[in-house]
């Protein structure tokens, strides 16, 4: 049912995807609801400062993110209890998709307050629908891990799924970890999707090696999505490999130093003794 634009925000959490890039892509719905609404959560008062006055809302502004919600939950909730209108946004995008926010929405629900979405703009489904890549099954990841041997340990998990991947990471990183990608779960097809709605926005298609040496020469700036094709039987039995590997390096790590377990397994599977030694010095510094 429509609401009568001149009617009074209903109290509740209200979740606002804004623009990931381009302005032009926030709704008509969004604006009223940061408009009507007595405050405004967001991660970075600078970044939704920048949005607020480039439409005229004058909604104050509460910062809300990872290192102080602990602190801030309890006084939103308050409010919102009190028959106040919260809207609820992240820098860029759809809230609660890779960024905090899901704990507020559990506690708010769990409490009897009213949790509204305001559909729009998302980084994900964008690089997915523009990849050409199956896009009647895909796993979100967000952003892998920052230590080598708990990456290769998700992307051998995820890798299994039998769906299309969807991955965040920085532009600046995007040869490194299309490297690993291929290394973990065999050169499948992929999409990159870099800047998407931005004046330099780029989409990129090809195997993940070919992909990986482009993004290694000519590394590019800003937030990127990597989307990944489903499993073929020829991937799986590469990451199945890889991760039979893993698994081998790991049991020798317990016992043995990482030269010895490398030799071991380069023996066992007939692998470059420095490709084992160096997912054994992965696996080793991400166990630390």
């Amino acid at each position: 049912m429509s609401r009568d634009p001149d009617e009074r925000l209903a109290p509740g959490l209200h979740l606002v995807a804004t623009p990931i890039g381009n302005l032009g892509d926030i709704s008509a719905r969004a604006i009223a609801v940061l408009k009507g609404a007595d405050a405004i959560a967001c991660e970075d008062t600078r970044v939704t400062g920048k949005l607020t006055h480039a439409f005229g809302i004058a909604t104050p502004l509460l910062s809300y993110h990872e290192h102080n919600a602990d602190r801030m939950r309890p006084k939103l909730l308050a409010r919102l209890r009190g028959g106040e209108r919260i809207a609820l946004v992240s820098d860029a995008g759809t809230p609660l998709v890779s960024d905090p926010g899901y704990k507020l929405v559990r506690e708010a629900a769990a409490s009897g307050i009213v949790v509204f979405p305001v559909p729009g703009p998302s980084a994900a489904l964008a690089a997915l629908i523009v990849s050409g890549l199956p896009t009647d099954r895909f796993f979100f990841q967000g952003f892998l891990p920052a230590k080598a041997g708990a990456r290769r340990t998700v992307l051998a998990e995820i890798g299994a799924v039998p769906s299309t991947l969807v991955i965040f990471e920085a532009a600046r990183r995007l040869g490194v970890t299309l490297g690993e990608i291929a290394d973990v779960l065999g050169d499948r097809e992929a999409a990159v999707g870099r800047e998407l709605t931005k004046l330099h926005e780029e989409v990129r298609r090809g195997p993940l090696t070919q992909l990986a040496a482009h993004y290694e020469e000519s590394p590019g700036k800003g937030e990127a999505v990597i989307v990944i094709a489903p499993p073929s039987a020829e991937t799986s039995d590469a990451a199945t490999t890889v991760v039979d590997i893993e698994n081998r390096l790991r049991e020798l790590l317990v016992s043995h130093g990482v030269k010895e377990a490398a030799a071991v397994v380069a023996a066992e599977f007939g692998i470059g003794r420095r490709d084992a030694y160096a997912r054994a010095l992965a696996l080793r510094g991400g166990e630390r």
